[in-house]
């Protein structure tokens, strides 16, 4: 795989930011766009812009077809059995928003138990402290080992005959780490659990097969993933959607409407009230056939050596401590010694720089990692030995002008 050559069909990256080339190492938060799916989008407003499902004038029936086909081009992606099993949300909070509102509510009550860990983002523990505090259920954390990760002996351990959902990320947004989905899948069947992954790191980076991990639903992001913001999907095993009552209730949802009383569309269309995100819809198609045409395992392979390439490097520099485990998805998330990783950013962003910094919306993992905040610099396809190098040098320049401060 040709990173450069990949990192042309990005325009954005082809600029200077304060004086310097730009070295774009946050794609944990999102990724940018190829020119395929700015084309993608651009010639929808242009060429078909219509509402679905309602017209038959061929403008309809274009953007319909469109729709329809980005929902069959997902289902490939991750090999859904059915079109059916997916469903067109705003992103990965909104799904999993409407398993724990739709499916936990309706299924839960006191005595049972949630299983999640303390490394979820917070849109995959909110939900659940919710549903909890709805139905009287139990929430309860699979424990971490020293370097972020979990074990499969904790995880049996902690689920239960009385745990009726397991929720986990597929990737650890913030240490990189890549949990064993079907064997907790397997876990979690066994005591008679479904289990819901937020793939919102994993989609865009390792290939995704939801029937072999086995997993009840899969959630995910377009935007992480070279698509447009302002759309995701919801994967979820048919049986199970089925029995779900959908969270949101008005036009394009409905079969038929009396004045006490209506009925529902079928699946997927039960669950996409309102006019749906057409645009963002057909852009997440594009970046699927752009990310197919590099292939996944390709992805997943540049990343790898990236990953280890940057562990490499920044543990040469003194001061730097670095969170999460040796088998680490393409992201590191580290402090430097008496610098708040606000500064470090800012520093690095004067050298072109993007790295996140903050809490990465896990306030109980910097809790567990005994640290108010850290920097994270996130990689994809587009990203170099290069851009690692620039980090390392960036991190060195910021690491001398605040120690000749202090």
């Amino acid at each position: 795989m040709d990173a450069k050559a990949i990192r042309q069909m990005f325009p954005i990256l082809d600029q200077e930011v304060n004086g310097h080339p730009l070295v774009y190492l946050d794609s944990s938060a999102t990724s940018q766009k190829p020119i395929p799916v700015i084309e993608a989008v651009d010639e929808y407003y242009r060429k078909n812009n219509s509402n679905v499902h309602r017209g038959v004038h061929t403008l309809g029936s274009r953007a319909t077809d469109q729709y329809e086909g980005a929902r069959e081009k997902v289902r490939r992606f991750i090999n859904a059995s059915s079109t059916a099993e997916v469903i067109f949300t705003r992103g990965t909070t909104t799904a999993i928003n409407t398993v724990a509102t739709s499916y936990a509510r309706a299924n839960l009550k006191p005595g049972d138990e949630i299983v999640i860990t303390q490394m979820e983002h917070h849109s995959n523990i909110i939900p659940w402290q919710q549903a909890a505090k709805a139905t009287g259920a139990t929430l309860k954390f699979i424990p971490l080992q020293d370097d972020g990760s979990i074990t499969l002996d904790d995880a049996k351990e902690t689920i239960t005959s009385n745990t009726k959902v397991v929720a986990i990320a597929h990737v650890s947004n913030v240490l990189g780490t890549i949990h064993p989905i079907k064997e907790l899948a397997k876990i979690a069947h066994e005591n008679g659990a479904v289990i819901l992954v937020d793939g919102a790191q994993g989609a865009p980076h390792i290939r995704v097969d939801v029937q072999d991990m086995d997993c009840d639903f899969y959630a995910f992001s377009g935007h992480k993933m070279c698509a447009p913001t302002g759309i995701g999907v919801l994967y979820g095993k048919k049986e199970l959607l089925e029995n779900m009552e959908p969270i949101e209730f008005g036009g394009e949802m409905i079969d038929f409407v009396n004045l006490y009383d209506s009925t529902w569309k079928e699946l997927p269309w039960k669950f996409e009230g309102g006019t749906p995100i057409i645009a963002g819809a057909v852009g997440l198609g594009a970046a699927i056939d752009f990310l197919n045409e590099i292939g996944m395992d390709n992805i997943h392979e540049h990343e790898k050596k990236l990953s280890k390439y940057v562990m490499e490097r920044i543990r040469t520099i003194d001061g730097v401590n670095v969170y999460g485990p040796e088998n680490r998805a393409s992201l590191v998330t580290f402090n430097l010694d008496d610098v708040h990783p606000h500064d470090v950013a800012t520093a690095l962003d004067s050298f072109g720089i993007a790295v996140r910094a903050g809490h990465h919306c896990c306030q109980p993992l910097m809790k567990w990692l005994d640290v108010a905040a850290t920097a994270r610099a996130s990689f994809y396809m587009y990203n170099t030995e290069e851009d690692v190098d620039q980090l390392v040098d960036g991190l060195l320049k910021t690491k001398e002008f605040f120690g000749n401060v202090f």
